[in-house]
């Protein structure tokens, strides 16, 4: 039997692929967790052959609770499965040890392929992120990234991330859709990221957004 944990901040999401991974043949899910810093502490306690690791999440996004479990606990294997597939996710992501990397329009199947691989020793990742990977070796370029610790006066990453959406046009309710959280939960972020950065308005939070290089224009 293969040992899983499952790692997502939503949970709906996380209810949903315990669910699903305990209806597969061959795997057993010892755990579940709603951000990176109770999976690292799962890892200690149930130490899991894989982590199926969501990468937005509060407190702890996946890519830093990725690096703390690796360096920790090298022989657990990581598969991110997220709704992001940009080069900065894929490239942060892969750096920080995980093996295995899926969209969350992933199939059961495809799920429990990557977990087989990464066990074995082997890779799994998405085609798209593979052919990013290819573009990225043939050219020589890699992304910029921006680490956590990097971002200004104290915004988490998914301030950051509702920051770069308001800045772009998007609505409350469009916010909330995008990242799979409520509308209460999309105001919640508002209003902390606005006293943070010290704005008054959205109109205020777009330029702050600008200026500090978290959106860009167009």
């Amino acid at each position: 039997m293969t040992r899983v944990l499952v790692v997502d901040d939503q949970t709906v999401v996380r209810d949903g692929l315990v669910l699903l991974l305990g209806l597969l043949p061959g795997l057993e899910v010892v755990g579940s967790a709603g951000d990176g810093d109770d999976a690292v502490r799962l890892v200690h306690e149930h130490l899991p052959d894989v982590v199926l690791m969501d990468l937005r999440m509060p407190r702890v996004d996946g890519v830093e609770a990725t690096r703390r479990i690796k360096a920790a606990h090298p022989a657990v294997q990581i598969v991110v499965l997220t709704t992001y597939s940009d080069d900065e996710s894929v490239f942060a992501a892969l750096q920080a040890g995980a093996r295995g990397y899926l969209t969350k329009d992933a199939s059961a199947e495809e799920i429990a392929r990557a977990i087989d691989a990464v066990r074995e020793g082997d890779a799994q990742l998405d085609p798209s992120v593979q052919r990013r990977l290819v573009d990225a070796l043939a050219t020589g370029v890699q992304p910029s990234r921006r680490r956590r610790g990097d971002l200004p006066d104290g915004l988490t990453q998914r301030e950051a991330q509702v920051l770069a959406l308001i800045a772009g046009g998007r609505s409350n309710a469009e916010i909330a859709r995008e990242l799979f959280i409520s509308e209460a939960t999309v105001k919640t972020h508002i209003n902390n990221l606005f006293s943070k950065a010290g704005v008054r308005d959205r109109a205020q939070a777009v330029t702050y957004a600008y200026r500090k290089g978290l959106a860009e224009p167009g």
